[in-house]
């Protein structure tokens, strides 16, 4: 079904304000689970809301905490997100690193003690909407396996790459370091669907592509193998190292508990060593060489969320029923 943008954040921002959010950052919350629906990613838009209410409500997350800076050298800042809201930590730390890009060229934000970002690309989305190059990465709870081990001890901790480009066509990589994120896992086993490709072991440690099966082993499939986990290792020790924060090692391996993540947030502002419009005339070059004779048949990252927002704009936002009825019944609790 497909509902107003405008009605789903009326009743997102009705059932925040009722859980203690200022006005303003309710009103921004709800906007950014959203524009995660609007985007095709309702895994981390209101599918993730009644999870994030009961994380409010059992004192996980604290709806008037806001990040405290900690630490300043040159460029790079250290802030504490005090377990507040972790979209909104996350909304404001690229802002931040975005205006130290604006003096300084580049601008880097580490973040420890705070929950749950949500959707990694709106944060890339911001950066690009900025005019500048951003990259942000968070390390997650155990959930998994290092090559070679059975047992989740690494994160599949999400990286975001982004490169703006005139009139809103930006470049955006949001992925995790498993094959498909946990989100995307979810939705395949809500739409009935088998993966397309093996996405993990299910709990006789068998390949398989069977979406709940891997939710239940927690045994998902590093992306590249052994090169994405050694890589989801090495985005943990960076987020956490710069952040004085905690490591997935740390973090409860429990989705409803997921806190004390540690991230990192940075911003590029290439117009200083180019000079005006240069970035994205190199940008326009290489997604032309990218597409070649096949042309829009060949997708860059962050095309199709383009897509689907025009759509979600002409015909509302597309919600899944079950999960739109329990988000009107918060708001009618609350």
């Amino acid at each position: 079904m497909r509902i107003s943008q405008e009605e789903v954040e009326g009743v997102l921002r009705a059932v925040l304000a009722s859980l203690g959010f200022a006005d303003a950052d309710a009103e921004e919350c709800a906007r950014l689970f959203a524009e995660a629906n609007r985007d095709g990613v309702p895994s981390h838009g209101l599918n993730r809301f009644p999870r994030f209410v009961r994380s409010v409500r059992q004192g996980i997350v604290d709806p008037r905490a806001r990040p405290v800076r900690l630490a300043a050298s040159g460029v790079l800042e250290r802030w504490d997100g005090a377990r507040g809201p972790g979209n909104l930590n996350a909304r404001r730390s690229m802002a931040r690193a975005v205006e130290l890009a604006r003096g300084g060229g580049v601008g880097c934000v580490s973040l420890g003690n705070t929950n749950h970002w949500m959707r990694a690309g709106a944060y890339g989305w911001q950066a690009a909407q900025a005019g500048v190059i951003g990259i942000c990465w968070t390390n997650t709870m155990p959930n998994l396996p290092p090559w070679g081990a059975a047992e989740p001890r690494l994160g599949n901790n999400p990286i975001v790459l982004a490169v703006p480009r005139e009139g809103g066509r930006h470049v955006v990589l949001d992925m995790a370091m498993s094959q498909f994120s946990f989100g995307a896992l979810e939705g395949y086993r809500r739409r009935g669907e088998a993966l397309p490709v093996p996405g993990g072991y299910d709990g006789e440690g068998r390949l398989t592509t069977d979406a709940g099966a891997i939710e239940a082993s927690l045994r998902a499939l590093p992306i590249g193998y052994w090169k994405g986990s050694g890589l989801a290792l090495l985005l943990d020790l960076i987020a956490s190292t710069l952040a004085g924060g905690g490591g997935t090692h740390q973090v409860p391996p429990d989705p409803e508990r997921e806190t004390g993540l540690s991230q990192l947030f940075l911003a590029i502002d290439p117009t200083g060593v180019l000079g005006a419009g240069v970035a994205e005339q190199v940008a326009d070059a290489i997604l032309g060489h990218f597409r070649g004779p096949e042309g829009a048949a060949v997708r860059y990252p962050g095309e199709r969320a383009l897509r689907l927002r025009e759509e979600s704009r002409q015909a509302g936002i597309e919600v899944d029923p079950a999960v739109w009825r329990q988000v009107q019944q918060l708001a009618t609790s609350s």
